[in-house]
């Protein structure tokens, strides 16, 4: 692929067809990664020769900079973090051979790439030997050809836990002692609200703001004209959740137990098969969260919610008798949502809670209201099938995406992305 010159003048976007405007992206975004990569390099040499053990003539220090990090800040015009990660990344491939060998095979790859790679694996254990990371780092290095540095991520955790089940708990731990929130207040008289969340703690969380912004939350608002003298809603999607998670807390802070969410209440939904349940080893899953929770956190659940059980056949299709009404049941959605893990749209992140179910055969040309012919679709992909032409198919337990002929001619089937991790590792057992 050839790179094309970055001067925007030069290249006058709005001149370009549509494949050459594309191709300018893909080539633009080489480029720039190949440079993040080079840059990585040059970070990771400016704090060697930095180094502290070097006091006041280390190049930061002598130039007037209190780390190498904030030299590089400084002459990158880049964030505190990116140079942070810069230097990180660039020290990691100048000493990988002789520090960290197993991540050789994925030092061809860019700067957030090689990152997202190390610290989804982590290092090794008794379980993960250097020489079974290696083969992991060089299978995700082949998937990060394709991947969003964000998918690649989520991508190195599951491998993670998959190849040691044992850490799953200790790294639930790392991420509790991580966990935090801060209220900050600000000389406009905001109040910054800043924090990480664990999985357990988002899905509480997150579910209950769902509970109320749901299922519309995921893209722009669109108001209609009101036909009667009510004002017009005219906030803002963010707003909106700001209004959501006060109207939650004030609620809370007044209302008898048992009477804080109506007839909808937030819940925490937990994904983990019979065969781990029973032999006390693997992992389990919260619905609509990437990271992996130990059997003793799906254990607390279940002990304080009970369970509801969920059949699938092997190829991985909710096993229901199906039904002659217009809309999924709550268990055959249940079904659906454990199965798909979320919006089934290719690289599409929405969690089941911002998803609804869609019919691939139409309900108005006979199509029926079951399992096999419900998948979840965000909004976006939602109205992409029903106002863009695309439509969906199903081939066993598999479905396709099928674009218009104005997007390809050919309508060549595009797979949809299935995120359930739980049901894979349930497939696999």
């Amino acid at each position: 692929m050839r790179f094309i010159d970055p001067d925007a003048a030069a290249l006058a976007p709005a001149t370009l067809s549509d494949d050459e405007l594309m191709e300018a992206q893909r080539s633009l975004s080489l480029a720039q990664r190949s440079l993040e990569s080079v840059a990585a390099l040059v970070a990771a040499e400016i704090a060697r020769r930095s180094h502290r053990d070097l006091g006041y003539d280390g190049l930061a220090q002598r130039v007037g900079a209190r780390t190498p990090e904030r030299l590089v800040q400084v002459l990158s015009g880049a964030s505190l973090p990116e140079a942070r990660r810069l230097v990180r990344v660039g020290t990691i491939v100048e000493t990988s051979a002789a520090e960290e060998p197993w991540l050789a095979p994925a030092l061809g790859l860019d700067v957030g790439s090689i990152d997202a790679i190390r610290a989804g694996l982590g290092g090794p254990t008794r379980a993960l030997t250097p020489q079974v990371l290696a083969a992991a780092a060089e299978q995700l290095a082949a998937e990060g050809a394709t991947l969003p540095v964000d998918a690649l991520a989520r991508r190195a955790r599951e491998v993670r836990d998959e190849l040691d089940v044992e850490s799953v708990g200790l790294h639930e731990q790392e991420m509790r002692d991580q966990e935090f929130l801060r209220f900050t207040p600000t000389a406009t008289g905001m109040t910054r609200i800043s924090g990480l969340l664990r999985p357990e703690s988002a899905a509480v969380v997150v579910g209950a703001v769902d509970a109320i912004t749901s299922p519309r939350r995921g893209g722009p608002r669109f108001v209609e004209e009101p036909d009667t003298k009510a004002p017009v809603d005219d906030r803002t999607i963010d707003q909106v959740m700001v209004d959501a998670l006060v109207e939650i807390v004030a609620v809370a802070t007044r209302a008898p137990s048992g009477k804080l969410f109506g007839q909808r209440k937030p819940s925490v939904r937990l994904l983990v098969t019979a065969r781990d349940l029973a032999v006390g080893l693997g992992a389990a899953f919260i619905e609509g969260q990437t990271e992996a929770v130990s059997l003793a956190t799906a254990e607390r659940h279940l002990c304080s919610s009970g369970f509801t059980p969920l059949l699938f056949d092997r190829d991985g299709q909710g096993i229901d008798e199906g039904r002659d009404e217009r809309f999924h049941t709550r268990r055959q959605r249940n079904l659906i949502s454990a199965r798909d893990g979320g919006c089934i749209g290719f690289d599409c992140d929405r969690p089941p809670s911002w998803s609804e179910v869609h019919h691939i055969v139409p309900w108005s040309e006979g199509g029926t209201t079951t399992v096999e012919d419900g998948v979840l679709l965000c909004r976006f992909h939602h109205m992409l099938v029903h106002n863009k032409g695309w439509c969906i198919t199903r081939t066993g337990a598999e479905y396709f995406f099928v674009p218009p002929p104005s997007v390809d001619p050919s309508q060549t089937p595009i797979p949809a992305t299935r995120r359930s991790a739980a049901l894979r590792r349930l497939l696999s057992a």
